[in-house]
């Protein structure tokens, strides 16, 4: 008897604990909800031209790139054309570029963007913050793992940066995991 009682109450134990490592790996995993509203009256004409990587999410499509730019303008038959570019490693890196298209599923969204570089295969492109002179752009996607900070200009200033983070730390999304991306002097 004493046996069945020591395995009754062991069980007992055993699926306490067990509920309650659940209870608290639930508490400390459970991501912040971001935010991914998109901007308002987006401009895609303003939009246009070159943009400067000054921080991003790392994935393995741009690691080990700087000096990294996103290029949009209008194909001859009205589609939008996207140029990405940057340098392998270094400055005076091997340049590595990938060309691309998008398009923008919801007209009445047109901040919701969908950009593809291989065949028919769409990727999210989210304008989530954007300057109301179209001087700096936050972008993100569905996915909470891809955020880019974007500039006119290939550098800003810390005070701006600061600011952009506030932005992206209000929204939820993890600040500490941006990547400053070196880029040209000029």
């Amino acid at each position: 008897m004493s046996k069945f009682k020591f395995k009754k109450i062991s069980i007992l134990k055993f699926i306490f604990t067990l509920i309650m490592f659940f209870i608290i790996s639930k508490t400390y995993t459970q991501e912040k909800t971001i935010n991914k509203t998109v901007v308002e009256n987006f401009d895609i004409q303003r939009y246009l031209g070159t943009w400067y990587e000054i921080a991003r999410y790392d994935h393995y499509f741009e690691r080990d790139l700087v000096g990294v730019t996103a290029t949009y303008s209008f194909k001859d038959n009205g589609k939008l054309k996207v140029i990405n570019r940057g340098y392998e490693k270094t400055l005076d890196g091997k340049i590595s570029e990938a060309i691309g298209k998008a398009k923008t599923p919801n007209k009445d969204v047109p901040s919701q963007l969908r950009v593809s570089f291989f065949w028919f295969f769409y990727a999210d492109y989210f304008v989530l913050e954007l300057d109301e002179n179209y001087q700096w752009a936050i972008v993100g996607s569905k996915s909470d793992k891809y955020l880019w900070i974007l500039s006119r200009k290939p550098q800003i200033s810390k005070k701006q940066y600061q600011q952009l983070l506030d932005l992206i730390i209000k929204r939820g999304y993890k600040s500490e995991l941006l990547l400053k991306v070196e880029q040209k002097i000029i």
